[in-house]
C-alpha cells in the first residue's frame, strides 16, 4: 500500500484543496468590501479626529467624515485591484498596476498633503511607471501572439537550430574522420 505523502494521486487533491482555501478567502475579502467602505460613517463630523495612536486634523475638507470617505473611495479599489493584481492568471496583469498607482498617489496626495489640489499631478508620476510597464506587456503580448496566433515557437526553433549544427558538427567529424583514414592508407 503507498505511503499517502509519497501517493502522487494525492498531490492533486492537496493542490485543489489549496486553492479552493485561497479562492474561498479571496473571494470573503471581496465580499466584505462594502462592509469596509462604509467604516468612514464611524468617524466624527468634525475637523479633529483624536484616537488612541494618533490625532489627525481635516484641513480642506473642515471633516473626518469626509475625509474619510474619500479615503475609503481610492483604499477600496486599490485593494480590489491588488487581489485583482496577485490572482490574475492572464498575460496583461502588470497592466493593473497603472490603475494600482494612480489609487496610491491619490491616497497619498489626500492623507500627507490634505490639500485642495488631488487628483492632479498624479499622471506626472504615473508616466514613469506606464514607460516600464507597458513595453514590458507588449512585449509578452508580442510573444504570445508569435507562439499562439502565428504558431512561431522561438525556443522550439532554437532546439531545432542547435539540433541542426550538432548534426552539421557530427557531419564534419565524421568527414574528417574518414579524410584521416584515407590518408593513413594511402
Amino acid at each position: 500500500m503507498p505511503n499517502k505523502s509519497t501517493d502522487p494521486k494525492s498531490e492533486p487533491k492537496k493542490q485543489k484543496s489549496k486553492s479552493i482555501l485561497i479562492g474561498s478567502i479571496v473571494a470573503s475579502l471581496i465580499a466584505i468590501t462594502p462592509y469596509l467602505f462604509y467604516t468612514y460613517n464611524y468617524f466624527p463630523d468634525k475637523a479633529i479626529y483624536e484616537g488612541a495612536l494618533f490625532t489627525y486634523e481635516s484641513k480642506y475638507n473642515l471633516s473626518i467624515y469626509i475625509t474619510m470617505w474619500l479615503l475609503m473611495g481610492k483604499l477600496i479599489p486599490l485593494f480590489l485591484l491588488t487581489l485583482w493584481f496577485f490572482t490574475c492568471k492572464h498575460w496583461w496583469y502588470h497592466i493593473i498596476l497603472i490603475p494600482m498607482s494612480m489609487f496610491a498617489f491619490q491616497i497619498f496626495g489626500a492623507i500627507a498633503a490634505d490639500t485642495k489640489v488631488m487628483d492632479e499631478v498624479e499622471i506626472y508620476w504615473i508616466l514613469p511607471i506606464m514607460t516600464l510597464i507597458v513595453p514590458f506587456v507588449y512585449f509578452i503580448r508580442i510573444r504570445l501572439f508569435d507562439k499562439h496566433v502565428l504558431g512561431i515557437d522561438l525556443e522550439a526553433m532554437d532546439l531545432e537550430l542547435k539540433a541542426y549544427k550538432e548534426k552539421d558538427f557530427t557531419e564534419n567529424q565524421s568527414l574528417e574522420k574518414d579524410e584521416l583514414k584515407k590518408e593513413k592508407i594511402s
